[in-house]
């Protein structure tokens, strides 16, 4: 393996959220010290999951099927939706086991700031399920920011005509936090303290 190998190595590895540039020379290192044993299962199942791995059409999770697991889950209850801000914060919920219904991850929420508006969010296949009269109630699981607040607002005033309960995350969420942070009795706590909006 080349210098410049290992330089495109740490290069890539030091984009990875959370990781810095001395972070990902540690990250790589280790990799090649063992490049049987760690680099190439790692390279081999970077692969198969990039080749296997889809978006869910109904709800934005990512999985090996469209439509995902969850949505195909008959034990969950279909007409209870979590909508979150990402697949993380969905990972979070289900690793926390506090939500039985289904999700909608919006890929992002409102902000002027970083250009992102109401065309930019995963929302089409919501309003669907809604106009379908599929839903009883949407829980609004964002991070407590101001993005998220702007967009729980937002989605409110668009829920509101189709007449179902609209509840957001309650107790337990601080404000500027993000949900994939949070512990799971937090998350659990958040989720069932849910109130009307």
């Amino acid at each position: 393996m080349a210098v410049a190998d290992i330089d495109h190595l740490i290069g890539l590895i030091a984009r990875l959220p959370g990781l810095g540039p001395r972070s990902a020379r540690r990250v790589a290192l280790a990799l090649l010290r063992d490049p049987q044993g760690r680099l190439l299962p790692l390279a081999r199942a970077m692969e198969s999951t990039a080749l296997s791995v889809t978006t869910c059409s109904v709800c934005g999770n990512l999985d090996v099927s469209d439509p995902c697991h969850i949505c195909t889950d008959s034990s969950r209850a279909h007409d209870l939706v979590c909508v979150v801000e990402n697949v993380g914060d969905l990972w979070a919920l289900e690793r926390a086991g506090a939500h039985r219904g289904v999700y909608q991850v919006l890929g992002g929420v409102l902000s002027a700031l970083r250009g992102i508006g109401p065309d930019d969010l995963n929302v089409r296949s919501l309003f669907e399920r809604l106009a379908k009269g599929e839903v009883r109630e949407v829980i609004l699981a964002l991070g407590a920011t101001v993005e998220g607040a702007a967009t729980m607002f937002w989605l409110q005033e668009r829920i509101a005509p189709f007449g179902v309960t609209v509840s957001r995350v309650a107790q337990g969420v601080p404000m500027g936090g993000t949900l994939d942070v949070l512990d799971d009795g937090t998350l659990a706590a958040a989720l069932t303290a849910r109130r009307p909006v």
